[in-house]
């Protein structure tokens, strides 16, 4: 006798958030391997390939990452929703780190580099959350 299965399928936004939230999490453990404990909101940080980042920063990657990851488990709506906030905190801090640079309220030690990261992260994340299931 056949038996039904169902597969469970994978929206856009789930795809997307447990893919992000993986990557940001490994960031910022990586961040971990490359700043230590010290200088928590260093306003220069080590660098991690193109990027700075220090304990803070680190702290932020591993924090959006596992939200990201959590929602896309959660459901597609879940994951539609927090794809969306998410897309938007990091517009507002692409946007925010081309002016803050080289000021003290730098306190996740960003760079250019990291603002376009930021930038491109909150399209495609804002694309797929407000486009997509």
């Amino acid at each position: 006798m056949a038996h039904n299965v169902t597969i469970a399928t994978r929206t856009p936004n789930q795809v997307l958030g447990t893919v992000f939230g993986a990557v940001y999490v490994l960031v910022g453990l990586v961040g971990f391997a490359v700043t230590g404990a010290g200088g928590f909101a260093a306003h220069d940080g080590h660098h991690l390939l193109f990027f700075e980042v220090n304990p803070l920063h680190n702290v932020v990657h591993i924090g959006i990452g596992a939200l990201l990851f959590m929602a896309a488990r959660r459901g597609a709506a879940t994951a539609k929703a927090v794809n969306s906030l998410v897309g938007a905190v990091y517009l507002a801090v692409g946007i925010l780190g081309l002016f803050i640079t080289a000021s003290e309220l730098n306190i996740l030690a960003l760079n250019h580099p990291d603002n376009v990261l930021h930038l491109a992260s909150a399209l495609v994340l804002l694309g797929v959350g407000r486009a997509a299931k």
